[in-house]
């Protein structure tokens, strides 16, 4: 199928997206945009024509229900959770997402954060910029360190993996929880989040999303990480509580917390705001240029081969049944 073909296939971009996946989109199909995922944005007439969505917003049983032709639901990022994908699945549509892409440099974001966090660098450079270290003297020494550290990571797909190859370079042992062992790895595995979180002093969180996930790292993981416990969150805000986070920050019960992502971003709660053993990111794992503009390209790749009749490149396990149309 070529290009010029495609420009009759209607493709949906509700909300904000990033440049490069829109100007693809925009020369290979007649896209519409619209300012959120609100079917009653659209006229009837148009809601019958849209045969793709591709978007980085909340896609809930509703949206995917106003749009009778809808065929696929292309989300830009790994993490889909805002996606009803189990509902999309049971109307034949397929969602894809962009993992891979991103691997590398969100686990290069949790090693950055992690060191962040147990030696106070970005505090060291305010020192340095304040000119304290002229006026008062060197920055005081840090009571984190890695060296001796036991880390375990909550959520070994493809970013825990990698992570876990970062922490084995920096000499920390690695043990893990996930639904399931994975195969292949010679971690150490636990079979809940609170067996994991009693034998490391480091936990590290990549988990997805979603209603079994939700506030899964609380009051009692927290407990059990100990007063030199570091948590280090790079997946989703949803998956803690950030009412005992805080509180666990606050009373001494860890040491340190490195958090990039939240649960009701951009707003961060000013217990988290006010913690001074806190490093805090505004969700920037994969926000660098390179990275983004490749994960636009994996995004405009899988709408151009489902309509190529070449199915998807990376369906999202829901969906992986889905046939193309024809």
């Amino acid at each position: 199928m070529t290009v010029a073909s495609t420009k009759d296939i209607a493709i949906l971009i509700p909300g904000r997206l990033h440049e490069h996946a829109v100007a693809r989109i925009e020369a290979a199909f007649d896209a519409i945009r619209i300012e959120r995922a609100d079917a009653s944005l659209l006229p009837e007439g148009e809601r019958a024509r849209i045969r793709g969505i591709a978007g980085m917003t909340r896609i809930d049983a509703a949206f995917i229900d106003a749009l009778p032709a809808l065929e696929i639901i292309a989300n830009f990022g790994v993490g889909y959770d805002a996606v009803d994908a189990a509902h999309a699945a049971s109307k034949g549509v397929m969602v894809t997402n962009t993992p891979d892409v991103l691997t590398e440099e969100v686990a290069d974001t949790a090693l950055g954060l992690l060191l962040n966090t147990v030696r106070e660098l970005p505090k060291a450079e305010r020192w340095l910029r304040d000119g304290k270290w002229r006026s008062t003297g060197a920055y005081p020494f840090t009571r984190g360190t890695l060296r001796g550290r036991k880390a375990g990571i909550f959520g070994l797909g493809r970013i825990g993996l990698a992570i876990a190859r970062r922490l084995e370079a920096f000499g920390l042992s690695i043990a893990y929880h996930n639904r399931n062992p994975v195969a292949g790895v010679d971690y150490a595995y636990h079979p809940t989040l609170l067996d994991l979180a009693r034998n490391v002093d480091t936990l590290i969180s990549v988990a997805p999303g979603g209603t079994a996930t939700d506030k899964a790292v609380n009051a009692q993981i927290l407990a059990a990480l100990g007063p030199e416990g570091v948590f280090v969150n790079i997946g989703r805000g949803s998956t803690v509580d950030e009412d005992a986070l805080a509180a666990a920050l606050a009373d001494g019960t860890i040491l340190a917390a490195g958090l990039d992502v939240f649960a009701d971003e951009p707003n961060v709660p000013e217990a988290l705001l006010r913690a001074e053993n806190a490093s805090l990111l505004p969700h920037v794992g994969s926000a660098s240029q390179h990275t983004r503009r490749a994960m636009a390209d994996l995004l405009a790749d899988n709408l151009e081969g489902w309509f190529a009749g070449r199915g998807a490149l990376t369906p999202v396990a829901e969906t992986r049944a889905v046939a193309v149309r024809h």
